[in-house]
């Protein structure tokens, strides 16, 4: 159905644009929300994705992703540049310790709609599997788009030490959830 209404966009239909954010536009907007914290940007974010649809529909490539998954990765992206524009301040809380909490909630977040509410499940299950340092530096790569070198910058860590602690967490997680093909 996703593909129908790209397709009509395509062809100038405003209604098809109108119907896409009516399915689309709130978990753009969480995801937005999660990564940049602040409700304005987050729908600046939100109107520059679909924006990009109505000038670009015919870049979505179908064999790449669902429709839900290439506006996720726009937002991703863009809320990741405004981040890294505005060089946002260490989260940490002055004592070594990262302050995760507002990158990983325990609410289901806009991926839940993106991927079966069971896949979630058990990312979920294997990121809490984790010990807190690999969590957070997998999160602040994948909710701030922070390089290996700044989360070393964030975390106070050696840069060996964060890349031998996401590769590890990386290999963890795919061992967990590659055997029924979640990753």
């Amino acid at each position: 159905m996703d593909e129908v209404v790209i397709q009509r966009i395509g062809t100038g239909d405003h209604g098809a644009l109108g119907a896409l954010y009516d399915l689309h536009g709130r978990t753009v907007y969480r995801l937005a929300l999660r990564i940049l914290g602040d409700p304005a940007e987050a729908e600046e974010v939100v109107q520059d994705v679909f924006m990009q649809v109505w000038r670009g529909s015919m870049r979505y490539d179908q064999g790449r992703a669902t429709v839900a998954g290439w506006l996720l990765m726009m937002a991703r992206s863009r809320a990741i540049d405004r981040v890294r524009a505005k060089q946002a301040r260490p989260i940490g809380d002055g004592t070594g310790e990262i302050t995760i909490s507002r990158l990983a909630d325990a609410g289901a977040g806009p991926e839940a709609s993106v991927i079966s509410g069971q896949a979630v499940e058990r990312l979920k299950a294997a990121l809490q599997d984790l010990p807190k340092s690999m969590r957070a530096a997998i999160e602040l790569a994948y909710y701030e788009g922070l390089t290996q070198s700044a989360i070393a910058e964030r975390l106070g860590e050696p840069l060996g030490t964060v890349k031998t602690r996401m590769r590890t967490a990386l290999q963890k997680l795919r061992s967990t959830l590659a055997p029924e093909g979640t990753l």
